[in-house]
């Protein structure tokens, strides 16, 4: 089962480069985040058309998440427990069944910028919610992927220039030892179990350069249960989808499961 997350800043922005990348990847299996739509306003039909079944967490404008699956998705939840005033679209979980079934949760954590202030206060009680959940799936002891962006970068390598983001929310020393919390539960955090050293990113941002000169980080992770880390083959980053005709800011996450 080969399992995508891919952060695509706007479906309907980013619509053909998406199909072009399903119709060349083929993902079974794959995450989106930052769709930008309502449910009711997703272009379902051109997925569909291509054999994924689907189901969104919308809202308009801004956030969104949604899984799309060559498999029937089941047991649909939307949005992450712990707070019902919650009214941001950034959780989205259902479960796949290849050769076993995996639940598969996508997620789109909140920015925190600008830190310390309000919205930072949302991303670490977002980061509790998220551990909380955590918990639960690793007491099921199933398989299960919590991926999407983060928007955390867990270390100093993670960046091309740290200096640049070491008073940013997605570096902060809070921030990052919410994301370890989540990790030290029994997570595997997927391509750190596969590749070390620095020089690996999923995000360059549109100003600057950023692309062409590698100033990027890593921010869209994949974390796995111990029974979804013992099915894993592999795991990797799709960069050349960055350099593609009106890209998204970040590329797609890979992982490759025995499922």
């Amino acid at each position: 089962m080969q399992i995508a997350s891919f952060n695509i800043n706007g479906v309907k922005a980013r619509l053909p480069a998406v199909l072009d990348w399903l119709d060349a990847a083929a993902p079974d299996v794959a995450v989106l985040q930052e769709i930008k739509s309502v449910d009711e306003a997703f272009p379902r039909e051109p997925f569909e058309d291509r054999g994924y079944n689907l189901e969104t967490h919308g809202q308009k404008g801004f956030n969104g998440v949604a899984i799309l699956s060559k498999f029937p998705l089941e047991d649909v939840r939307r949005g992450l427990p712990g707070d019902d005033e919650d009214a941001q679209a950034r959780w989205i979980e259902a479960t796949v069944t290849g050769r076993r079934a995996v639940r598969i949760c996508g997620l789109y954590l909140p920015n925190g910028n600008p830190a310390p202030g309000p919205k930072y206060d949302y991303k670490l009680a977002w980061m509790a919610r998220l551990e909380a959940r955590a918990r639960e799936l690793l007491a099921a002891e199933e398989p299960a992927v919590m991926a999407g962006d983060y928007n955390v970068i867990p270390q100093d390598e993670d960046a091309a220039r740290p200096e640049a983001w070491a008073k940013d929310a997605l570096a902060l020393p809070r921030t990052r030892a919410a994301f370890r919390r989540v990790l030290n539960l029994g997570f595997t955090e997927a391509f750190r179990a596969r590749v070390q050293g620095p020089g690996h990113y999923s995000f360059w941002d549109y100003q600057g350069g950023a692309w062409d000169r590698n100033d990027g980080i890593r921010i869209d992770h994949m974390l796995l249960t111990p029974q979804a880390a013992d099915l894993m083959t592999d795991c990797r980053i799709e960069s050349g989808a960055r350099a593609g005709e009106k890209p998204s800011d970040h590329v797609p996450v890979w992982i490759d499961l025995d499922a």
